[in-house]
């Protein structure tokens, strides 16, 4: 569902990316290894449309998506891709329902439609009775649900994680880790996550390793 090639990408005099070729198939669960620096995370910023490549191209279902303008490219995002990152980015003054809903408004679906799949989503989560609550009042574990609630809300067909569970205990990692794999198995949704959790590397369908700016031979 989304094939990524040749893709480079440089900062200054600082080349990252170095001919990159990437594929992800529907439901389908990637994790991108390798040491920090070696570009794991702006390959993950490419795919998924967060950053645009030097050279190369990014298809997703056939489609180009690299090439699209600002304004496509975020209504684009919005309705197909889904993130989650190490850090909530929960917005503070809003409770836990309304973190999620705004991807949906965003997208102009219908309020009630929204608030509808919002409650379904958290409640999914365990957190039904946390709705009303704000970032502040919840723990680690819970806000990062919060996200994956918010990153689930317009039905994306593939997901991107960094490092889901870098701020995470152990005990929440764990949770957060089968998780990912409940969801897959339930709304066949893709994921590709960027970690340093060998564990969670390990579960995965298939684990790549970025070296010095390339996928390592045999990925």
């Amino acid at each position: 569902m989304l094939k990524a090639t040749n893709i480079h990408k440089s900062y200054k005099n600082l080349h990252v990316l170095k001919g990159v070729d990437f594929s992800v198939k529907k439901g389908e669960i990637v994790s991108i290894v390798g040491k920090s620096g070696a570009g794991k995370s702006t390959l993950l910023h490419i795919i998924g449309t967060l950053d645009q490549p030097d050279q190369g191209s990014v298809l997703y279902n056939g489609k180009e998506i690299s090439t699209l303008n600002a304004n496509d490219l975020a209504a684009f995002r919005n309705e197909h891709i889904g993130f989650i990152f190490q850090f909530h980015h929960l917005l503070p003054e809003f409770t836990a329902l309304e973190n999620v809903c705004i991807p949906g408004f965003i997208l102009k679906t219908p309020e009630n439609k929204v608030r509808k799949r919002a409650k379904e989503l958290l409640n999914y989560l365990g957190l039904s009775d946390r709705l009303t609550h704000k970032p502040s009042q919840l723990s680690g574990g819970e806000q990062q649900r919060v996200a994956v609630a918010r990153a689930l809300i317009n039905n994306p067909g593939i997901i991107f994680a960094d490092e889901p569970s870098g701020n995470l205990d152990s005990a929440s990692s764990k949770e957060l880790h089968q998780l990912l794999f409940n969801l897959r198995d339930d709304f066949d949704q893709a994921f590709v996550i960027v970690t340093h959790n060998e564990e969670l590397a390990k579960m995965s369908d298939r684990k790549v390793e970025m070296q010095d700016g390339q996928l390592a031979v045999g990925n």
